[in-house]
């Protein structure tokens, strides 16, 4: 690999101020009280940055009833981010180097706020997708930012433990969402929520514009042969990401397209890692990606996220089924989001290189612990019965994103500096198509099992049962104030009850769906505590062989 020249002399840094990677900040001793402010604005960056996608997730039955959308459209507004997202990070890193952190910051929030003021004049749905693709491309360096303005307001000796609060911060999108949204969609409009965030990204330029980061080191880092990889790699991104996207909401055996598109994503795949190793600075490290150790660490992250999207698909969604909104669930979701602070917060004050392993792998049983005790709902259940097992799968969220990211970066630099695009790449795509997978899977399993469990109950609803026809009789008695027609009152009733028997259906499907992740948490749990024995076992203290040496002595007499 060819050397890159600097774009400028370096300054006369100390080794703690020395920037760890070019693009990044360097780490000058600040004084507590700069450091605080550091601190407020890398929150700010990661709030706004969390509600840029949350507000759209919390409030998708709203946008979809503006702009008259089907529920497969309306999937797509949600994925159309995750789409642009998910290969933004191949050009962020090398923009950094290139430019320079202050002017990549100062550049990214500006275009941010400039993307949600868009959103306003989306007026159909081919404009609102377009926007949300763009917002997809301009919330990637947000992540970035905020981390570096939140590391700045720690000592360079508890970098990780910044890490760990910032990344915390990164999660609150869905959480937020929903505890701001009802104060701002009073009358069923979507653009408050905009203008709000607007508002808030404009903060974001200010406080930059005010408090620069540090410089960094700069250096040639674009080629034209970066284009020629991201034009492979983006839209089998964005075809991955449509798939996932749809599979929840069209049944994919109806959809030869879905098909095709994973087709042509692999074949654009194994373009783009065709193209990479021939290059002499590739952006993806190929020979690092058959490596058992990275193909570990990203099967790991992959099934963290997996496994944690039961809280964003099962637990609103059996709420949902069973009639909560806004109101009612803003609660529970405020418990979440503090929850997820509180396993930051944990995870920054444990830190430390021998805890990494131990801190994941509390999440994940965290996780598994929080799936049983919500696989015992009833169609009683209401949200503040889900407050332990969602503090604990809160928490775990909170809690592995630090560990897991330090873990991957420390081995991305144990074998230089470029790996770092390949961990960032391969990092992003785990935690959103893991994201997306587990609500796919999850989604499909549920559908599939309420359908089956509604096939049983409705095949016994048999209005020659007398305990059918008590219920049935109970339900028009209380119908007989409002319905007078005794045969209008006698089907009315006969309908509320198919739909209490659905809702029970969903219910019960929904618990195969908590038992599912618990058994999933499980393997994964199980598979990690293997892989570590393995690492103990290779790391073991081993006898140093004895050489014997066999001589032979002429005794004289």
């Amino acid at each position: 690999m060819s050397p890159r020249p600097y774009d400028e002399p370096l300054p006369d840094w100390t080794p703690e101020e020395r920037p760890v990677m070019p693009g990044s900040p360097s780490t000058p001793s600040h004084p507590p009280l700069r450091r605080i402010a550091y601190f407020f604005v890398g929150a700010l960056v990661m709030v706004t940055y969390a509600l840029s996608n949350g507000f759209v997730t919390a409030n998708l039955p709203q946008i979809q009833g503006t702009f008259g959308l089907t529920n497969s459209k309306g999937g797509w507004v949600t994925s159309a981010y995750f789409m642009a997202y998910m290969s933004a990070n191949l050009l962020v890193f090398k923009a950094r180097q290139q430019f320079g952190v202050q002017r990549f910051a100062q550049v990214a929030v500006l275009a941010f706020a400039c993307v949600i003021l868009l959103h306003l004049w989306a007026v159909d749905f081919t404009t609102l997708i377009a926007v949300r693709v763009l917002l997809g491309l301009a919330a990637a360096p947000m992540v970035a930012i905020g981390l570096f303005y939140l590391i700045q307001a720690f000592p360079k000796v508890h970098v990780g433990r910044g890490l760990c609060i910032a990344l915390g911060f990164a999660q609150l999108s869905i959480p937020l969402g929903w505890v701001v949204s009802p104060y701002l969609t009073e009358n069923a409009a979507w653009q408050p929520l905009y203008l709000f965030e607007f508002g808030m990204a404009l903060l974001v330029v200010a406080a930059v514009s005010v408090l620069k980061l540090p410089r960094s080191v700069r250096l040639h880092a674009f080629e034209w042969q970066d284009l020629v990889s991201y034009c492979f790699f983006a839209p089998a991104l964005a075809l991955i990401g449509a798939v996932l996207g749809q599979v929840r909401i069209l049944w994919w055996s109806d959809n030869a397209w879905m098909a095709a598109c994973l087709i042509a994503a692999i074949l654009l795949l194994f373009g783009g890692l065709t193209v990479e190793s021939r290059r002499s600075n590739p952006l993806i490290q190929t020979s690092w990606l058959g490596t058992r150790k990275l193909i570990q660490f990203f099967v790991g992250s992959f099934f963290i996220r997996f496994i944690l999207s039961e809280q964003s698909y099962a637990a609103v969604g059996v709420m949902r089924s069973l009639g909560m909104g806004h109101d009612q669930l803003q609660p529970l979701y405020l418990l979440i989001a503090g929850s997820m602070i509180l396993g930051a917060v944990v995870a920054a004050a444990s830190f430390g290189p021998k805890r990494i392993v131990p801190l994941i792998t509390a999440s994940i049983v965290l996780i598994v612990l929080a799936g049983y005790h919500d696989s015992n709902l009833t169609s009683v259940t209401r949200p503040h019965d889900l407050f332990p097992g969602q503090f604990a799968i809160s928490c775990a969220a909170g809690m592995f994103m630090g560990p897991l990211l330090i873990m991957g970066v420390t081995k991305a630099l144990s074998h230089g500096v470029s790996y770092m695009i390949t961990f960032a790449v391969l990092f992003g795509v785990s935690q959103s198509v893991g994201g997306l997978s587990g609500a796919a899977v999850y989604s499909l399993f549920q559908q599939h099992r309420e359908q089956e469990y509604s096939s049983q109950m409705i095949s016994h609803l048999d209005k020659g049962d007398p305990l059918v026809a008590a219920r049935i009789s109970q339900q028009a008695q209380a119908l007989s104030s409002r319905i007078t027609d005794p045969v209008i009152r006698q089907a009315e009733s006969a309908a509320q009850l198919s739909q209490t028997t659905t809702q029970q259906a969903n219910v019960r499907a929904y618990i195969d769906v908590f038992i599912l992740n618990c058994i999933i948490g499980i393997a994964l749990f199980s598979w990690s505590l293997l892989n570590i024995l393995r690492e103990l076992w290779q790391q073991r203290p081993r006898p140093t062989p004895i050489s014997h040496h066999s001589s032979s002595q002429t005794v004289r007499p």
